[in-house]
């Protein structure tokens, strides 16, 4: 709600872009590493009663949003609100796998979670302009208090029938936690900030990166060294499952060209979420369809079908979208972004099954880890890609700004009767030349910068074009070589055969001469 509708909550609080971007780092600082407690807080106190607790504390942080009076006292709310939604997922993730038969759960409840997952960013883009126009800030979190209350009521009506997993919290298990969550935090913070601030022109910016990466090599040194480890290190450190997280993390890059980089240039041209509910809808759909495909024909084995869909899918929605201009409206969007859409269904629930059956190797212990981590590294991966996708669209920005700049020198013709033109049409309301020359040359470097904007965003499409080609250039390589192992396995699985039959005859040729 509040990522989506940053630039009218400017106005509301009366913040800079910067100031506004402390609400969202304020909330994803506790999020991103207090779902990793559910692992031995579900085997302390259970399921059920963990979810009742912490539906409560959600629905009581956001109440809190009402009786939050100033800019510092909504981020106090916001960081509330991130510790007690920090659960919300993993526990809605169980509910969607709970009522389904065994069969059913690694493909329709696997594809329906991962599918509402991705809806909640278009869906949000259709509900909250209507909500800004009902009551600004109080209605978005009228519309939060309202969810959570019928969260409330389902999670007391319809309890989570899961059986525990006999667990019990350690002391070990606090101290590890302390410094996983100095670390998760520190990071969310400096991705959320870092593109807004920018990374080297702000000392603390280094200063959270480099805390959260030795607190996070603190606790990985700690959980090494324990025999119950909240997190068992060297399993997420298997070949299988630092595919698996690449993967995703690379995933979440690319995606980011529809969250980060599609939202952002229609942004840029002064475009809100009301004038692109027909684009959301579309998105929303093809989300949906992608969802339903994946429940119907999802199975072990078909990963590299789909995951080859899906990255080709992304590969010509980015490809479509670098050629924008500043002419460019949301219906010209239609077909590249219902693509990129279809390909983010497509490819999480396959790459989550592999993780699952590599979990269920492990043991049914590792399952409830496994969403978790996974869930951690989805929020992780979005906060990163955005602040990559971001940070290279102000770079590229500032440097076709420079571009056009040293191209449209004062001297030429065309920029002198550019200029003069519109020191003519402003004649009627400015009657001070200097002043009128002024606002003529403001109004060419404001074009001068939209078009920049828009030739960095291309840029950045083709940036995630390029990522994407790799992607399935490794992953078609990977395939091939699997291939031709499996294939030298047999042929030499065949010949050991031949040799062992042609040992055998030999060995009975003089018995049936003796005979």
């Amino acid at each position: 709600m509040i990522s989506a509708n940053a630039q009218q909550l400017q106005g509301v609080f009366a913040t800079t872009q910067a100031e506004t971007a402390w609400l969202t780092a304020a909330y994803m600082a506790p999020n991103v590493s207090l779902t990793l407690a559910l692992i031995k807080i579900r085997g302390q106190f259970g399921i059920r009663r963990f979810a009742e607790i912490s539906i409560v504390g959600f629905v009581i942080a956001a109440l809190l949003n009402f009786s939050a009076e100033g800019f510092g006292a909504n981020i106090a709310v916001r960081f509330l609100s991130g510790v007690a939604a920090a659960p919300m997922t993993s526990l809605a993730f169980l509910y969607m796998l709970e009522p389904l038969p065994p069969h059913r759960k690694m493909n329709v409840g696997l594809s329906a979670a991962l599918t509402f997952i991705f809806i909640g960013s278009p869906a949000t883009r259709l509900i909250s302009p209507h909500l800004l126009d009902i009551g600004l800030w109080h209605a978005l979190t009228s519309m939060e208090v309202a969810l959570a209350t019928i969260g409330l009521g389902l999670i007391y009506l319809l309890p989570l029938r899961t059986p525990p997993t006999p667990m019990k919290i350690e002391a070990g298990d606090v101290v590890s936690f302390l410094f996983i969550a100095i670390s998760f935090g520190c990071l969310a913070v400096a991705a959320v900030t870092g593109p807004v601030y920018w990374w080297t022109e702000q000392a603390w910016l280094g200063v959270l990166i480099a805390a959260g990466i030795a607190a996070f090599a603190v606790a990985a040194c700690i959980e090494l060294n324990r025999k119950q480890p909240l997190l068992d290190i060297r399993w997420l450190a298997s070949p299988a499952i630092l595919h698996f997280t690449a993967a995703i993390l690379l995933f979440r890059l690319v995606l980011s060209e529809q969250t980060s980089g599609m939202a952002g240039l229609f942004r840029s041209m002064g475009l809100l979420n009301a004038q692109m509910q027909g684009l959301w809808l579309v998105v929303m759909g093809a989300t949906l369809l992608g969802g339903a495909i994946c429940a119907v024909l999802l199975k072990p084995g078909r990963e590299f079908q789909f995951h080859t869909v899906a990255l080709s899918l992304l590969i010509a929605g980015s490809l479509m979208d670098a050629r924008s201009t500043a002419q460019t409206m949301p219906s010209d969007m239609y077909m590249s972004q219902a693509m990129v859409g279809l390909a983010s269904a497509l490819f999480l629930p396959p790459a989550m099954l592999s993780g699952l059956m590599s979990a269920l190797a492990k043991g049914p212990n590792y399952i409830l880890t496994f969403v978790i981590v996974f869930l951690t590294t989805q929020k992780l991966g979005g906060i990163f890609g955005g602040a990559i996708f971001s940070s290279y669209v102000k770079v590229r920005q500032q440097l076709h700004v420079q571009e056009l700049s040293a191209a449209l020198p004062a001297t030429d013709q065309l920029v002198a009767e550019r200029l003069a033109s519109t020191s003519k049409a402003l004649s009627a309301q400015i009657m001070d030349p200097a002043v009128r020359s002024a606002q003529s040359a403001a109004r060419l470097a404001a074009e001068v910068q939209s078009q920049a904007s828009v030739m960095a965003y291309n840029d950045a499409f083709l940036m995630i074009a390029a990522a994407s080609t790799a992607a399935l250039a490794l992953l078609l390589g990977h395939a091939a070589i699997r291939t031709w192992q499996q294939r030298r396995c047999e042929v030499a699985s065949e010949q050991a055969d031949t040799e062992t039959g042609t040992r055998t005859l030999a060995s009975e040729a003089p018995t049936a001469r003796a005979a």
